[in-house]
């Protein structure tokens, strides 16, 4: 399961419709409402300030919410859509959905690098590049990975690691499937890429004097 699941708090709003909507907006809430999980439809109101947070920090839509509403129990949710003003580009409206254990959503989850202090390709220098540093993938709602874990102890310089090289958490699948993209590499160091960079040089001068000698 994930370490934490962020909380996200709210209020039931008791008036719907627009007149109730504007009300909140002017109070600097934002209206919303959340809706399946086998339950009715409830209203809520969110504070302006801590969504406009949450949705600056990125991957909302893909994040895991426990939801906190004042007399109900705490239930999990992911947003499903944000309305914005179409000028302001600032939300007006958000759609949460419950979710059941057993519900199957897109996550985000990070990857954790261990063994760096004993992979050969890093102690002669060789640098870990990291082009995934979390992995977009569909999980069940009861059994969220809190990350993947990526061992490179035995990689060299040159090695790669690929989504197909790590092992992901029963039931998890990766949302990209036509591919088997890349995670991270160990890349020379840079004192070698010069080298070649430089033997490379002196390799094509030389063919150019050959060529001259010749005519």
């Amino acid at each position: 399961m994930a370490g934490e699941i962020p909380d996200i708090h709210a209020t039931v709003r008791t008036r719907s419709g627009k007149g109730a909507a504007r009300q909140a907006r002017r109070e600097k809430l934002v209206p919303g409402v959340v809706y399946g999980g086998g339950q009715d439809p409830v209203a809520i109101n969110l504070k302006y300030n801590e969504l406009f947070k949450r949705l600056k920090a990125g991957r909302f839509l893909s994040t895991l919410f426990n939801l906190k509403l004042d007399g109900q129990e705490d239930v999990r949710v992911i947003c499903r859509g944000v309305q914005r003003d179409v000028v302001k580009d600032l939300p007006i409206h958000v759609d949460f959905m419950r979710l059941r254990r057993t519900s199957r959503i897109n996550l985000f989850i990070p990857v954790e690098f261990v063994g760096e202090e004993t992979s050969p390709g890093l102690r002669k220098g060789g640098v870990l590049t990291v082009v995934r540093p979390e992995v977009e993938l569909v999980v069940t709602a009861g059994d969220i990975p809190e990350k993947l874990t990526v061992d490179v102890s035995g990689l060299n310089v040159g090695d790669i690691v690929h989504i197909s090289d790590v092992a992901l958490p029963e039931g998890a699948t990766p949302t990209i499937t036509d591919r088997n993209f890349v995670i991270a590499n160990i890349s020379a160091p840079s004192s070698l890429r010069s080298g070649d960079e430089e033997g490379d040089a002196a390799d094509a001068a030389e063919a150019e004097e050959d060529t001259g000698e010749e005519e």
